[in-house]
């Protein structure tokens, strides 16, 4: 199986079942504990071109780092921004084969790199 790397927090829920069942699958898994680890503004963006789906669904917009920047969810230059001073604001979990990369929510969604 292809390794896949999960951009995971621990205390999140959905990104705790995304791990179980990348694990679960036999998949080798990278746990890249982007709190601990931030990803760099290269990362970022090599990873938002990998992206599928809305660029808006990186971000969680609910969360008050990302409101007060009144940012543009759909530029990418704002959104790298708005991550790298706060990651806590990534979307969370996120499977990245180095091909694709998918939101996990629902975690279920990942399966789409096992295929």
């Amino acid at each position: 199986m292809v390794g896949i790397t999960l951009y995971h927090n621990p205390r999140c829920s959905k990104s705790r079942e995304a791990l179980a069942l990348l694990e679960e699958a036999g998949t080798e898994v990278r746990v890249r504990r982007y709190l601990d680890e931030p990803l760099d503004a290269a990362e970022l963006e090599a990873l938002i071109q990998r992206l599928e789906g809305e660029l808006s669904a990186l971000v969680r917009q609910n969360e008050s780092e990302w409101k007060e920047r009144r940012a543009d969810a759909e530029d990418p230059r704002q959104v790298i921004e708005a991550l790298l001073a706060h990651p806590r604001i990534l979307q969370r979990p996120i499977a990245d084969d180095g091909r694709r990369a998918i939101i996990g929510r629902p975690p279920e969604a990942i399966r789409a790199l096992l295929d």
